[in-house]
């Protein structure tokens, strides 16, 4: 609605993934690259963690774009899934065709050991990418640890790459999971960003987009959002994209402080207090 009027492109703070607008601070920089060099070394197992919203999908999407062709990746968003409907689902993502009979979790990782061997002697890596693994049950982070033991006499034929929320961290500590866990020798956990990478972040986000033209938000507007986001890019989007909203409707390209807490507003306090301490909920509250 309001791209047209700021002479943007398109709306800068969209909520869903888009590699175009991946701002790499550092650690992102640093969690990008530890899985580059986890699958160019043939490690096995990488994991990434970080809370909702931190842009682990993003890293994920921009990690596909940037391998070559000689790696091929299958990736599974769908994690409410059984052991047997994994292997399935593995098989169709790397576009191999099992047989039209009942499900068969060995037919299905015979058939799985098949195409790796023939991947790898075609000087291929075979790559697995596993989101949202926090709601992994048991039994399937088990028939993953399973899938690692598919090896050469000199390297792993798969590396599985699993991203979620802190709470996989968690599950993985489990007494039943500690083999898994003992495997997994890339990781990374993403922490929310600082002031100044929210600063950094809108003004990426704007330039991406075309911008920022006349747009400016002040010292005022930029602490502020980093406050009631809590450096979470996809709070950061949301209240963004709000204000952005607010100022068009007060014809004006300055978003301050007054802009900030009025979308603040409009989307909800509660929004903005699902992590935070009673101490700072307290002060949001008097803040709006």
């Amino acid at each position: 609605m309001y791209a047209d009027y700021f002479r943007l492109k398109e709306n800068p703070f969209h909520l869903t993934p888009d590699p175009r607008y991946l701002f790499l601070s550092r650690q992102h920089q640093e969690a990008l690259n530890c899985l580059i060099y986890g699958i160019r070394e043939k490690k096995g197992f990488m994991m990434i963690t970080g809370d909702i919203g931190l842009g682990k999908t993003t890293i994920c999407r921009s990690l596909l774009e940037a391998l070559d062709p000689s790696v091929e990746t299958a990736l599974i968003f769908n994690t409410a899934i059984s052991d047997t409907d994994l292997l399935e689902m593995i098989l169709g993502e790397f576009s191999v065709s099992a047989p039209g009979e009942s499900k068969n979790k060995k037919v299905y990782f015979d058939i799985l050991n098949d195409f790796l061997l023939k991947n790898f002697a075609a000087g291929k890596t075979a790559v697995l990418l596993i989101d949202e693994a926090q709601n992994l049950s048991h039994g399937v982070l088990e028939q993953i640890r399973m899938l690692s033991n598919l090896e050469t006499e000199t390297e792993k034929l798969l590396q599985i790459i699993l991203i979620g929320q802190p709470e996989l961290t968690a599950n993985l500590m489990l007494p039943a999971l500690r083999q898994l866990n003992e495997r997994i020798t890339v990781r990374y956990n993403l922490k929310p960003f600082s002031p100044a990478q929210v600063k950094e972040y809108i003004r990426h986000r704007l330039k991406v987009a075309g911008g920022p033209g006349a747009i400016r938000f002040t010292y005022g507007a930029n602490q502020l959002i980093y406050h009631f986001t809590e450096g979470i890019p996809r709070r950061v989007n949301a209240l963004c994209d709000r204000a952005l909203l607010v100022a068009y409707t007060k014809n004006t390209s300055r978003i301050d402080r007054q802009i900030v807490k009025t979308a603040v507003r409009d989307i909800g306090l509660d929004y903005f207090q699902k992590t935070m301490g009673a101490g700072k909920k307290f002060w949001a509250r008097l803040s709006v």
